[in-house]
């Protein structure tokens, strides 16, 4: 009797090496495929090595040092040979950014490592496809083909830039510049309101810049939730920061020892560094794209459904450059989805109403599901519940006095659809609100839900509380 030939391994193309594709390279490897993954700077990719890592990491200093500072309202002194003193503090730019660099780096080791312990082969060049079924890579020992019965673009996107606005890496940058500095810049403008610039004000504001923000729209956050925005407009103002509403910026010069940003109204805002944050451009540009039949949206992004499906067949994308949701979380997540669908494992299509994301500004702010927005609009009808944390037990003994926690919950029914959370480590809070939406739970089973006293969780369970309709 003759036994039957073994079937190969599906092999699987992996072209990027960020979020979107060293999580799906790992899915494919652990479901017995054959893997090779390919990436010009280093794995992790920009999320690891120029974006989310290293401006966390930033963030996470200038936190400390807001908290230090706040530190004698809470009774803590600092004594000079025997006498009080106001604390001085100084942020060694220098140390800062060596530091998060450093600490990139080693992500990104820890990653191929974690890659190549799973049987994942690592290419670092840059990848062109050539067909559906193969990608043409170019690396320090030339040119090798790789063929795949499968490949997943995770190509990323990079800073946009304004071409009156060029950055110079000295006095005019963009977010993936700042950690050559190695002084930390006497008057930082920051050119776009939204989550980066935002951020960006938040952390440079905390480590002793004084800093300028300009925003093209009404308010700081134009796409978040009203409400949070005006937080952390109050907070920005208590803390210095400047912010110009309605102020379009033409162009950024520069002035010799620092920078001018001329606005549409022909107004020169002057500072010693300006940070332009103006958006994203998708890396879709010469890797070969119409070769391989994938098409692309008005806004230059790859076109993916549910799935992460391309218009090509084989041929899946993931990421900063499908233009779905510009979040590490949401490209681990397509990347995942992808290859579960190609392996035939258990798949569930991508739902954007259950993408919890945050803003890593000083408050935080979190987000899921159905905004508030959505329900004075009519799109949903549901019912909100805003407390503010000043109210929270916990919250008072910690001196935090900025934020609140919102939850949305579908009028008549109870479910909880959305909610919000706005203070100190508002990303771990919303996870049990990013639960309920996704688990479609009551909000009696959150109101009924054990949480600990004192914590801020429990302004949780107290606005589902207030949620409850008596039946």
């Amino acid at each position: 009797m003759t036994t039957p030939p073994v079937p190969s391994s599906p092999r699987v193309a992996v072209l990027g090496g960020g979020p979107g594709g060293y999580e799906a390279a790992m899915v494919a490897a652990s479901l017995g495929a054959a893997v090779t993954i390919i990436e010009r700077a280093g794995l992790g990719g920009s999320a690891v090595l120029t974006d989310v890592v290293p401006s966390k990491t930033l963030i996470a200093t200038a936190d400390l040092m807001t908290r230090v500072g706040e530190a004698e309202e809470l009774g803590v002194k600092f004594d000079v040979e025997g006498g009080d003193c106001t604390p001085t503090m100084r942020a060694d730019l220098k140390h800062i950014n060596h530091r998060l660099l450093a600490l990139a780096r080693q992500q990104s080791g820890d990653i191929q490592r974690a890659l190549e312990n799973l049987g994942v082969r690592v290419l670092i060049g840059s990848g062109k496809l050539l067909d559906t079924h193969t990608i043409e890579v170019r690396g320090a020992d030339g040119i090798e083909m790789v063929e795949a019965d499968a490949i997943l673009l995770a190509v990323g996107a990079y800073p946009r830039e304004l071409p009156t606005a060029l950055p110079d890496g000295e006095r005019i940058l963009n977010w993936a510049q700042l950690y050559n500095l190695e002084e930390l810049p006497e008057e930082l403008i920051v050119v776009g309101s939204g989550v980066t610039g935002a951020e960006f004000a938040s952390a440079y504001n905390g480590l002793g810049s004084k800093v300028t923000l300009i925003s093209s729209g009404d308010r700081v956050l134009p796409r978040s939730d009203t409400d949070a925005a005006e937080v952390l407009e109050g907070v920005f103002e208590r803390r210095g920061v400047k912010v110009l509403a309605r102020s379009r910026a033409e162009a950024v010069e520069r002035t010799g020892d620092g920078v001018a940003v001329v606005l549409a109204n022909g107004v020169k805002v002057t500072g010693s560094h300006c940070l332009v944050c103006v958006g994203s451009i998708p890396n879709t540009n010469g890797i070969g794209l119409e070769a391989a039949g994938v098409e692309l949206t008005e806004g230059g992004h790859i076109k993916v459904d549910g799935v992460s499906r391309t218009t090509a067949p084989n041929i899946y994308a993931a990421g900063d450059c499908t233009g779905v949701f510009a979040l590490a979380s949401v490209a681990a997540m397509q990347g995942r989805i992808a290859i579960a669908h190609f392996m035939g494992d258990g798949v569930t299509p991508l739902k954007l109403h259950h993408v919890a994301s945050n803003i890593f500004t000083s408050p935080e702010i979190a987000t899921v599901g159905v905004s508030e927005e959505d329900v004075v609009s009519d799109r949903y009808q549901g019912d909100v519940v805003k407390l503010p944390l000043i109210s929270n037990a916990r919250a008072k003994m910690r001196n935090h006095k900025d934020g609140f926690i919102k939850i949305i919950a579908r009028k008549g029914s109870g479910t909880v659809i959305g909610g919000v959370v706005v203070g100190p480590n508002a990303s771990e809070l919303i996870f049990p609100i990013a639960i309920a939406v996704a688990q479609k739970l009551h909000v009696d089973d959150l109101a009924s839900t054990f949480t600990v006293y004192p914590s801020l969780t429990g302004s949780i369970s107290e606005a589902a509380r207030r949620l409850h309709v008596h039946m």
